[in-house]
């Protein structure tokens, strides 16, 4: 358990003159508050562990706790935060935003680092997953580094998890809120273990199914990533049931956009712009809309060739770059691609929609659509130059009667 003294103690930026201030400076700059705020509860993290034990801090605390810094677009705190904002929160829930803000990011580098190792990823944000540091680490001194690594690595998500559930558990929060803040904390977790469970479910089992993706993807991502950060900034600032409610199938919707993008762009996009590879979701056979809607519009076709290079490529983990080149084109020629992309325009609209029946006020409004646009809507034609690879046809894709 994180000392009480540690969770109590509010960041600077909530101690600076007044909560006003330091409200406006986290509406100028959400990720970089919530980093600040992340810096704070992490050094008393660590000044913990390293009482504890030298090796455990160094490979496990430290790494971890740069890996948390390391952090992406901050989209789960930014939309608890504007979701709060938009609902009328006032000056003195800074702080305790704040810190739930920073228990969503660890959270979140929970699930990366879990993810990692059960995807076998050897890239995240840029650089080396969790389990892959720590394999590079004891290369030369264990006999099985990967399974150290591993293993490590799943200790690190659970240490993650646990400072998490420590930072929401010891946070100020309104009176009258608390219960309902902590039951959906709760069951946002058992929401993204049941959205993991699916993912390795299907890819054990070969299942290939567009229902049974979208309900991972709606678990994994959808509520996890959008809907329970919303919910809870809306909880937090005693939002009205109706405009949670609003709030809430808003969330959805995009979030699975969220997702159904983050499907396109994990076999189309540029790790330099995306920070990890393309083409891992094929080769671990991952069961994602795309994927499963592919394979059906292959099977309905006329030339059966295709789908049966479909079906061998998802899962075989030694695909080559030519072999991936040929499951790209075929995603494009069958229409699978064009039809993902349309489902994520209707949902980002419908998105829209629900949250124009919300009460919501203020400059969280304004922040909150320009946010929803930003994590569901697909890229536009002329920027796939800069953010997907280039996949011209080739005979594969004549085979199967498509091309440009």
């Amino acid at each position: 358990m994180i000392p009480k003294a540690v969770l109590e103690h509010a960041p600077a930026s909530a101690r600076a003159g007044s909560a006003g201030p330091a409200r406006d400076r986290v509406d100028a700059d959400v990720p970089a508050a919530v980093r600040r705020e992340l810096e704070t509860v992490l050094d008393a993290l660590l000044a913990r562990a390293r009482s504890l034990d030298p090796v455990f801090a160094s490979d496990v605390a430290e790494r971890l706790a740069a890996f948390t810094l390391r952090g992406g677009r901050r989209n789960r705190s930014r939309f608890l935060w504007w979701a709060a904002r938009a609902c009328g929160a006032g000056e003195d829930l800074t702080p305790a935003l704040l810190r739930v803000a920073a228990a969503l990011e660890l959270i979140q580098a929970c699930a990366l680092v879990h993810d990692d190792v059960m995807d076998r990823s050897a890239l995240r944000r840029g650089g080396p997953s969790f389990h892959t540091q720590l394999e590079a680490r004891y290369a030369d001194r264990c006999e099985t580094p990967g399974a150290f690594g591993a293993s490590a690595a799943v200790l690190a998500g659970d240490l993650a998890l646990a400072w998490a559930d420590d930072l929401v558990a010891a946070a100020d929060l309104p009176r009258g809120t608390r219960d309902s803040v902590l039951e959906i904390w709760r069951l946002m977790r058992t929401e993204m273990v049941a959205g993991q469970y699916l993912d390795l479910y299907t890819q054990a089992t070969g299942t290939r199914s567009a229902t049974l993706a979208l309900r991972t993807a709606c678990l994994k991502t959808a509520r996890y990533t959008v809907e329970r950060p919303m919910a809870l900034g809306a909880a937090m600032a005693g939002a009205e049931a109706a405009t949670a409610a609003a709030l809430g199938a808003a969330g959805r919707c995009a979030g699975v956009a969220f997702q159904l993008r983050d499907d396109l762009l994990g076999v189309f996009g540029d790790p330099e712009v995306t920070g990890k590879p393309a083409g891992d979701d094929i080769r671990a056979g991952k069961n994602t809309y795309l994927a499963a809607l592919a394979l059906s519009l292959a099977a309905a076709g006329p030339d059966a060739r295709t789908a049966r290079l479909l079906d061998r490529s998802l899962g075989d983990r030694f695909l080559t770059e030519d072999g991936l080149a040929e499951v790209r084109e075929v995603l494009r020629a069958t229409g699978a691609v064009a039809r993902v992309e349309r489902r994520v325009r209707r949902l980002a609209a419908t998105a829209e929609r629900h949250l124009s029946r919300a009460e919501l006020r203020g400059p969280g409004q304004v922040a909150l659509v320009r946010l929803l646009r930003e994590v569901a809507s697909p890229l536009p034609a002329r920027e796939e130059g800069h953010h997907l690879l280039a996949s011209p046809p080739t005979a594969a894709v004549r085979r199967a009667g498509g091309g440009r």
